[in-house]
């Protein structure tokens, strides 16, 4: 059967919010372990479900991952500027890797920019040490924009995060 992708629902959240917690965790890409600030970020799938639209990866009735993805900007919008949308916390689940699900996520949120009015692009922030999901990204036609990196937390750590557009 194929990878579905759909909205979450609240029966989603904990999962989904668990999924991009140890997705992050165990990729090392907290700096501060399970005492990380973000990572209450992370779990909080229903904090992001009201600002933007969540949504999930499953087959077979298991919930292989998911993404945020912000159709302007506003509240869940790190660089987003007008007329772009923003993907965000693209997380996959390991034992779901290698199936598709990161590129199928990553479709759907370009699907819904173009079918958005008035967007034309779509910007996504990820750390250096992302390359599978570097891979996703060039592969679909996200370039870099090198102009556009950024830290998110300068006061407290050097955390440089990468911009990827792609022009719609």
């Amino acid at each position: 059967m194929d990878i579905v992708i759909r909205p979450a629902h609240p029966g989603d959240y904990d999962a989904l919010g668990e999924i991009t917690a140890r997705a992050y965790l165990d990729d090392g890409l907290l700096d501060f372990g399970e005492s990380d600030w973000y990572l209450g970020e992370l779990r909080d799938v229903a904090k992001r479900a009201a600002a933007a639209q969540v949504l999930v990866a499953v087959r077979n009735g298991t919930l292989l991952g998911g993404v945020t993805f912000v159709p302007s900007p506003g509240p869940m919008a790190d660089i987003a500027r007008p007329a772009e949308a923003e993907i965000r916390m693209l997380a996959v689940a390991h034992a779901g890797r290698g199936q598709g699900a990161g590129d199928a996520l990553v479709r759907a949120c370009i699907d819904r920019a173009r079918a958005t009015e008035g967007c034309r692009a779509v910007v996504l922030s990820t750390q250096r040490t992302m390359h599978a999901a570097h891979r996703i990204y060039e592969r679909l036609g996200f370039v870099r924009v090198p102009e556009r990196d950024w830290n998110p937390l300068p006061e407290l750590a050097d955390i440089t995060l990468l911009t990827y557009e792609l022009t719609l």
